[in-house]
């Protein structure tokens, strides 16, 4: 009975410690949500297009190509049709769960992504849009389908809190290919990763859902991962493969190597999301994300004003 009793506490004890963490992230973000986004998401994030709404007699002003012929002979009179925008809409994030997600030099790299992606999930079914969730490491993990309302944000929210990945590595051209197949209507999808990657190259289904939805990238990085400090001997371990290097920080070669080379594999991987048209926004852990996130929507909204 005592330990029928312990394991009931406990139990209770992990629940509230889960909803603790995600009312944290709730309240986190709603300010964010409230003040930045609200507009932002909606005239940034259209809905499928327009679609038929009612007939109505003419007046004049009407654009003329709106007139029902049909109903304008039956009626001996004319008419003209109105339409109004299809708000519904279906947004997606693709979910880095792999190791190198738990790196991070103030905050986590997986963190910072769980409450960019919360702000994101709120704004949208603040405007009745569907979210659904695909968590991916080398293969996809966890798929939960799209739908409406706060309670079913909150459950993501706790799968990207609480979900324990299988694997280690990454595969994007594993998620990417499984979103083809089941992402059937136009939507916006956010890829969220690291996009450390050495799997094979994931360009091809990055263009196939290129072409058939809104696709945004979403980039995290340490500034550890940049810049690292002159501290002496290192040991450096790769939270994915496992495999560890000593390096010397006080080599000033060293540092000037490894910086060019991350700004380099930064820069192709802009050059790569550039040619396929797709934004990508770069967040570094434990930095205020508001700013970037800002002006990624302003540079869109600018280009869908001209």
């Amino acid at each position: 009975m005592e330990a029928a009793t312990l394991t009931k506490n406990i139990k209770t004890e992990k629940t509230r410690e889960i909803l603790k963490s995600i009312r944290k992230v709730e309240i986190k973000t709603k300010k964010l949500v409230e003040g930045l986004l609200s507009g932002s998401y909606k005239s940034v994030f259209k809905g499928r297009g327009i679609e038929f709404s009612e007939v109505r007699e003419y007046v004049p002003g009407d654009d003329i190509r709106t007139i029902d012929w049909n109903v304008t002979a039956k009626m001996n009179h004319p008419y003209v049709k109105e339409f109004i925008e299809e708000r519904d809409l279906t947004v997606y994030f693709l979910f880095d769960i792999s190791a190198s997600g738990e790196f991070g030099s103030k905050k986590e790299k997986k963190e910072s992504a769980i409450e960019i992606c919360a702000s994101i999930m709120f704004s949208a079914i603040n405007n009745n849009d569907r979210v659904g969730l695909l968590m991916f490491s080398d293969k996809v993990e966890r798929y939960v389908p799209p739908r409406k309302g706060k309670r079913h944000v909150l459950s993501l929210i706790r799968e990207m809190l609480y979900y324990e990945s299988k694997n280690k590595t990454t595969n994007i051209y594993e998620a990417l290919r499984f979103a083809t197949r089941i992402i059937k209507r136009k939507s916006v999808i956010f890829l969220v990763s690291d996009f450390f990657d050495d799997s094979k190259d994931y360009k091809k289904y990055l263009s196939i859902l290129k072409r058939r939805h809104d696709v945004i990238a979403i980039n995290l990085r340490d500034e550890r991962e940049f810049d690292i400090p002159n501290v002496g001997y290192i040991e450096l371990e790769d939270e994915e493969t496992g495999e560890q290097i000593l390096v010397n920080t006080n080599d000033p070669m060293f540092l000037k190597n490894f910086k060019e080379l991350s700004n380099k594999e930064n820069k192709h991987l802009e050059n790569t999301f550039k040619r396929q048209g797709i934004d990508m926004l770069m967040v570094k852990s434990g930095e205020r994300f508001d700013a970037p996130l800002k002006r990624l929507f302003m540079l869109r909204e600018k280009r869908m004003s001209r």
